[in-house]
């Protein structure tokens, strides 16, 4: 695709993320360029690196951007991350967090990312990492009390050995301490999530009618 839009000036947006993108501290639009783009890595890194390509194109005259997003963009007709945390809860009758919970990830709603995908096509400055992030850190406890609540299920503790075998794949992220923010992404394009929070979407219970 590169090759084919190459001097043409016209768009390429691409989607990635931010979860694991600067453990412990709020992840930024800087974050995740210093990754060499023909690395051969598995997981994050090759995820990285397949961005860092596309964002190098703008050299070769393509408006190329990547938006990264959330592990979860929220709303009516989720099929992410946090449905399958609620199915997890209701397998083992726990809705639980590694830790103390304390971790935090990131979220956005789905309106609002959509939209920023648009105004990436429409006028994003080549060569743009842009960040659809609306939460920039809800506690994972705080995600399981909700669930607990409308699941009537217990909220507690797993253990980071039993990660795995509780949650399955998640388990390799449910600790993760991933905030991240939007901040230098709204001051480019005016972008301004306009949606309600995770855990307000959550409460409102429709989540627990689909999962």
């Amino acid at each position: 695709m590169g090759n084919a839009l190459a001097g043409s000036s016209r768009p390429l947006v691409i989607a990635s993320g931010v979860l694991g993108l600067a453990p412990g501290r709020v992840a930024t639009e800087n974050d995740g360029r210093d990754v060499d783009p023909d690395a051969n890595r598995p997981g994050p890194q090759a995820r990285l690196a397949a961005a860092e390509r596309v964002l190098r194109l703008a050299d070769r005259g393509v408006r190329s951007s990547v938006v990264r997003l959330p592990p979860d963009c929220h709303g009516e007709g989720d099929h992410g991350f946090v449905p399958r945390l609620i199915g997890i809860a209701r397998q083992h009758g726990l809705a639980g967090y590694v830790g103390d919970g304390s971790n935090r990830w990131p979220f956005v709603c789905r309106l609002d990312a959509a939209r920023l995908f648009r105004l990436a096509a429409e006028r994003a400055p080549a060569g743009s990492v842009l960040h659809a992030i609306g939460d920039e850190g809800v506690t994972i406890r705080d995600l399981a009390e909700v669930m607990g609540r409308h699941l009537n299920v217990p909220v507690g503790p797993v253990a980071a050995a039993d990660a795995v075998g509780h949650f399955g794949f998640l388990g390799t992220f449910i600790g993760l301490d991933s905030p991240a923010s939007a901040q230098r992404t709204r001051a480019l394009l005016g972008w301004e999530p306009t949606g309600i929070g995770m855990l307000q979407d959550l409460d409102q219970g429709h989540y627990f009618d689909h999962s």
